[in-house]
């Protein structure tokens, strides 16, 4: 039966909704949708009722967000902020308007406090306010985990959130205005290698701890939430490891093959001091347990931007 659902999938042309559309074809999903830019400005009511009524979804899955990095959570809050409350809120009012069958949240680690006690439980993402550099992000994607709770107390609408780590993977955003930490480095590195540079420069201090999931770990976590989890408790989904800034650093480096030195830039922010998910819920809920190796991810990852350099420059 879940073959024959219609699927709109919000963001589907980015970094995680490509993957989830390949995951939902390999499936035999037969009616899937994207609803993206610059068909559909999902900041705008306008363009979302549209999608609504263009794509005749049975259930959303929403993936689209504003994002980036440190310093572009530093550079533009207050649009991470309203971008993300508002696409979030219109996009689940209307889905119960529209009497979406179901409707997928993907909110974000950074709605948990700063100094959430590791390993991440769920029931701790209340008890705190988030690292300040990331909180109007984390904090507008929360509202969806408020807005899903509410919606099925009052008006029985079936919505989950999920909450997924770090995601790093083939066809990441390398562009070093916005990108992540992994492909950041990576780009530096291959940067670096380009000129017979003998240094890299990275921030902080390299004692933050960060945990990574692999893209298609995530699609495959998502997917199974999708068919299998009904309710609006919040669902931690990433690989339960962690490893710190310094050691990541260190062993793509390694990978890359950069020879010179790394300098770290101690006047910039380190960001949460530890991230580290406890993904027990996830198993019992649906089934999910990450598989991929992180240096297994990590090697994919760099042979695509190896590959690829040329058109994501």
């Amino acid at each position: 039966m879940f073959k024959e659902k219609r699927i709109t999938v919000t963001g589907g042309k980015g970094f995680l909704g490509s993957h989830l559309l390949k995951k939902l074809e390999s499936e035999g999903s037969r009616h899937v949708k994207i609803a993206d830019l610059p068909e559909y400005n999902l900041t705008n009511i306008t363009d979302i009722r549209r999608m609504y009524e263009e794509t005749n979804p049975e259930i959303v899955i929403h993936l689209a967000a504003k994002v980036g990095g440190i310093g572009f959570n530093q550079e533009k809050p207050a649009e991470l902020f309203f971008d993300n409350l508002i696409m979030g809120a219109q996009l689940i009012h209307e889905a119960y308007l529209h009497k979406i069958e179901k409707f997928v949240a993907l909110g974000t680690i950074c709605a948990y406090p700063k100094f959430t006690p590791v390993p991440f439980k769920e029931e701790d993402i209340w008890n705190g306010y988030p690292e300040e550099t990331n909180a109007p992000y984390g904090l507008a994607k929360k509202m969806m985990l408020v807005q899903s709770q509410v919606y099925r107390q009052q008006y029985s609408f079936n919505s989950i959130f999920l909450l997924p780590v770090n995601l790093y993977g083939p066809g990441d955003n390398f562009d070093p205005r916005s990108s992540h930490v992994i492909p950041a480095l990576i780009k530096k590195c291959f940067d670096a290698i380009d000129i017979n540079a003998g240094k890299i420069e990275v921030w902080g201090t390299g004692s933050a701890t960060r945990e990574f999931f692999y893209v298609e770990d995530a699609v495959e976590a998502i997917y199974l939430a999708t068919k299998f989890y009904n309710k609006s408790e919040p669902i931690n989904i990433g690989a339960g490891f962690e490893i710190s800034i310094k050691e990541l650093t260190e062993l793509i480096v390694q990978l890359t093959g950069f020879t010179g030195n790394i300098i770290w830039d101690k006047s910039k922010p380190d960001g949460q001091p530890r991230r580290l998910l406890d993904t027990s819920k996830a198993m019992k809920e649906f089934g999910f347990k990450a598989s991929t190796d992180f240096r297994t991810g990590l090697m994919k990852t760099i042979e695509w931007y190896k590959n690829n350099r040329h058109i994501v420059r």
